[in-house]
Formats: C-alpha cells, structure tokens, sequence
C-alpha cells in the first residue's frame, strides 16, 4: 500500500527567533537553513521580509537551497488599504521566495477585540491577501492564528476564515494553535471535522508548547487529517516553544504506527543527521544542548553502569526504543570502550574519509576525542576542526607552518583603542615575523598570520572570517573558554573551526590556525 506524503514545514528561522534570549544573526541564519535544507525538509520560513534589518538582509541575498521551498512570513492586509498599497504585505509580496506565508485571524473574539473591524472585512482581507500571492506567482499558505479557540467558540466563523482562503487559492491551511492550550483529543476531534466539512482542503498544525504536549498535539493533528507539520527544531519559540522537529520526525519514521501509513521527505539517511543539526543549532546560539532531549539528547542512550549494563550489552532493544544511529547519536555505556565508534565512523564518512572500521587509529581517534570532549571541544558545530583531528591521526595533514610564538596587545591611544598582534612562524624551514592590527586581538592576530605566510601567502588572498563565538564553559577567574570561528573564501565555501583554553586569545588563535590550515589543505597546497 502507498503511504501518503507528510510535508515537513521547518519556522526556527521566524517562530524559533521568538525565543526568549535568541537573536540570530544572517550568517546564523544562512547556515541554518542549508543544515535544515540537507536534511530534507520540505518549507524553510525565512523569517518576515522588511520586519527588522536582519531579516531584509537575509532575504535580500537568499540562501541556495537544493530541495526546501523558500518561504516569507507576513500578515494578510490592513483594512482600509487594498493589497497593492499595503507597505508591510508589498514587501513579504516581492521577497524572493518561492511560498508566502500569511497569518490572519479565524477567533471572532480576535476580530472584534484585537482588529475592532467588521467580521466580514476581515474575511475580504484574507481573500484579498491570498489573491495576491496567487497573482505573484507565489505558493500561498494561510496561518488560521488562534484557530482551535475560534472554532471552539465560534465553529461557523473560524470555517467560514479558512474556507475564504482555500477558495483564493491558499495550498496549505495551517490550524495553529496559537496560545499551545488545546489538548491532543480536542485537536484531534476538531481536525476531523474541519477536514469532513472542508475535504478539499489541505491541512496543516502548528502547535505551541504552552501544556509540553506540542509534539502529541502534532500527532493527533496528522491522525485526523493534516498533511503539513509546522515545527522547529529543538522546539524554539516564544512562551514554552514550539512543536519539536527533531522529536517529531524521528517519531513519524521509525514509529511503525505512523511509517507504515506515512513517508517524509527526510531519508533515512538524513534522518541520521539530526542529532547534528540539534547540536549544530545550540552551537550557533551558544547554549548548552538539552541531555535529556528525545532521541538527540546527550543522555537520551546513555545506560548507567551496573544492572542495566549487561542487558543492553547483550540485547541493546532491551532498553533502547530505537536505534541511537538511526538518528545520529550513539550509545554510551560507560564500562565498554566501544561506545562511540560507530559514530565516529559516520563522522568520518561524512568528511570523505575512508577508512576500515578495525584500523586501530580509529580507536586512537576516538579516545583523543573523548579526552578533548572532557577538556571542552565540541566538533557538531565546527567540522572542519574535526576533519582535521580525523585526517591528522590518519596522518593525512602534513605540517605547512609551525607556529614558534604569538603575542597580542591592547592599547587605549589618543581616544581610541588599538589592538596589534605579533606572530611568528616557521615556513619551508624560513623565519617568518608578522605584525598586524585590527578591531581587536584576534582580529590583530589573525592579520599577522594571513599577513605573510610565505609561499602559502596566495592560497589566502581569499580567506575571510565571517562569525566568531565564544561560550565560557566554566565559572570562576579560570574559566575555559571555547572559540569558534566560521571563516569562507571567494568561492562560497564556508568552515567552522574550535579551539579551547582558560585564555579567550590561546582558545581563538588555536581556532584561527586551524582555519588557515584546512584552507591550505582543501585548496591541496604541497607541504
């Protein structure tokens, strides 16, 4: 029997940018969407064209996705104005996307309260806004905002909304439940009917966090007829959050209740990323990942020494529910030496390396790993660090230059504050001495080691860092920090690189030099 499509609707990138302490950066934001683009979903929300500076910027120079469809997030027209002369709709309108989605009331308490305008009017303002779309050669969606309490309160109101908007010619109606206080039943029970009444139609969820129940509340949605799933990853959004992607999919594909009914558009390959991208994204916002997250967690396969032990060693079904690879992470038994090897494998994989899973360096790898793991590197957000780590125990990466000392000051002059850093290296057996200056000590350091590298000088004309992040990992006056530095060259490629250190400057030029150093060797420079 064929299983029908469930459409994957990734909003971190808009409703994840509502959370409490996140504010995304456009690199951030270009870097995310490729992850989540890799990965297989299906509808990347952008964010809402024209709302603030980073937003326009990033739609301004969009993101070159393979497979997700580009979406801009907006609201249907004021009234009083038609929607050719609405400036915030103009915008979302003429964003280079390939899908518009617009969010309008469907509560009629909303209506009157919130918009004190006609219930009517607000009707012609949804078919008037999705017109537009329609005329623009967009993909319209419609956001049914506050939906379940409208119906709830008002059921011939709130289908009267979403049935104006598919007869515009709105593709997706998306149900949200905007305040996350409808329990999955409720949900469930309401979709049903929507979907009896509306059988044209094609349903989406987007469920809040606000009961912890987004993820069954999503569940009950698909049971009851919604092909669209809205979500973000690692659950992002104001209040409480938002349904979990990285929850949900593993969920609706290796559940058999839900995969033998349903396929995605995440292979079973990808899906064995999610735990990376999970990781990838607290990495970009520098927050700790939540251990105990389903599926993606730290300790979500982590069985404590002593009853469970050799149980899981011997049957790991035993206590696992599904297979920690299948989604990317890894079991860890803390007694077996093997924990972790399969991962690293995958890892490896990933970085085109080939190698035989026996050869002894790669349970040398996998201990440096861990011994640096315990000190704090973290390689999900920085790959290109890691790739080196692998291929220099592979002994893969010969050495172009060794660093023989650095130094790094901060002076306050004449009102202004200037930094200069010094560096010297061996290259090719010749003594190199660079002094450069810059914004700050790394930026300095970073223009003495790009200054003059010898014969490799060519190879760098390009490099240019692009984000820098530090994350203090411990408290107190000796705290370990770590760095990560995203750099890129002018033919699009794009690295991330770590280093740690109780000194913010030693964390960042170890990052620094391992930039320079994957650079040269992707760029196949001869030692």
């Amino acid at each position: 029997m064929a299983r029908e499509r469930l459409y994957i609707f990734d909003t971190t990138l808009r409703d994840g940018a509502q959370t409490q302490g996140v504010d995304f950066s456009v690199e951030d934001k270009r870097q995310i969407a490729l992850a989540l683009d890799a990965l297989g979903v299906d509808y990347i929300e952008g964010g809402w064209p024209g709302a603030n500076q980073t937003d326009t910027a990033f739609f301004a120079d969009r993101p070159p996705l393979k497979r997700a469809r580009f979406t801009a997030f907006g609201m249907t027209k004021r009234s009083g104005r038609s929607a050719a002369n609405d400036p915030s709709l103009a915008q979302v309108l003429e964003a280079s996307v390939d899908a518009v989605c617009l969010v309008g009331k469907t509560w009629d308490f909303q209506v009157d309260v919130a918009l004190e305008i006609p219930r009517d009017e607000n009707i012609d303002n949804i078919v008037q806004s999705i017109a537009a779309i329609v005329a623009k050669k967009r993909e319209p969606l419609f956001d049914a905002e506050h939906f379940f309490d409208g119906y709830t309160a008002n059921p011939d109101y709130a289908l009267a909304c979403i049935t104006a908007a598919h007869d515009a010619g709105a593709k997706w109606i998306v149900l949200c439940d905007t305040n996350g206080g409808t329990l999955p039943e409720d949900v469930y029970r309401i979709v049903s009917d929507v979907k009896a009444k509306l059988p044209g139609a094609a349903l989406g969820i987007h469920a809040h966090n606000d009961t912890g129940q987004s993820v069954a509340v999503s569940l009950a949605a698909v049971r009851g007829g919604v092909r669209q799933i809205q979500g973000t990853l690692n659950g992002l959004g104001e209040r409480c959050g938002n349904a979990n992607l990285c929850t949900l999919l593993p969920t609706l594909m290796l559940k058999p209740v839900y995969a033998a009914q349903f396929e995605t558009g995440v292979s079973t390959e990808n899906l064995a990323r999610i735990t990376h991208v999970s990781r990838l994204l607290d990495e970009i916002l520098n927050r700790a990942p939540d251990h105990y997250a389903p599926y993606v967690g730290l300790s979500a396969f982590v069985h404590k020494g002593g009853l469970h032990s050799s149980a899981v060693m011997k049957n790991p079904a035993t206590y696992e529910h599904v297979k920690p690879e299948s989604v990317g992470n890894e079991r860890i038994i803390p007694v077996s030496d093997q924990a972790g090897r399969s991962n690293v494998l995958a890892r490896l994989a990933e970085a085109g390396i080939d190698v035989d899973a026996k050869d002894p360096r790669v349970a040398r790898l996998l201990e440096d790993i861990k011994t640096r793991a315990a000190s704090g590197y973290a390689y999900d957000g920085a790959e290109a660090s890691f790739e080196l780590l692998a291929r220099r125990a592979l002994g893969h990466v010969p050495e172009y230059f060794r660093v023989e000392s650095y130094r790094a000051t901060v002076e306050r002059r004449d009102g202004k504050t200037v930094s200069e850093g010094t560096v010297r290296l061996r290259v090719d057996g010749q003594e190199i001495h660079s002094v450069g200056t810059g914004n700050g000590p790394v930026n300095a350091l970073d223009a003495a080691l790009r200054k003059d590298l010898g014969k490799y000088s060519h190879l760098l004309a390009d490099l240019r860092l692009v984000d820098y992040k530090v994350r203090i990992l411990t408290s107190g006056t000796e705290a370990v920090t770590r760095v990560i530095i995203e750099s890129a060259d002018g033919k699009g490629n794009r690295w991330s690189t770590v280093g740690v250190s109780e000194n913010i400057v030693d964390a960042s030029f170890e990052a620094l030099t391992d930039s320079v150093t994957y650079k040269l060797y992707r760029d196949g420079a001869k030692a």
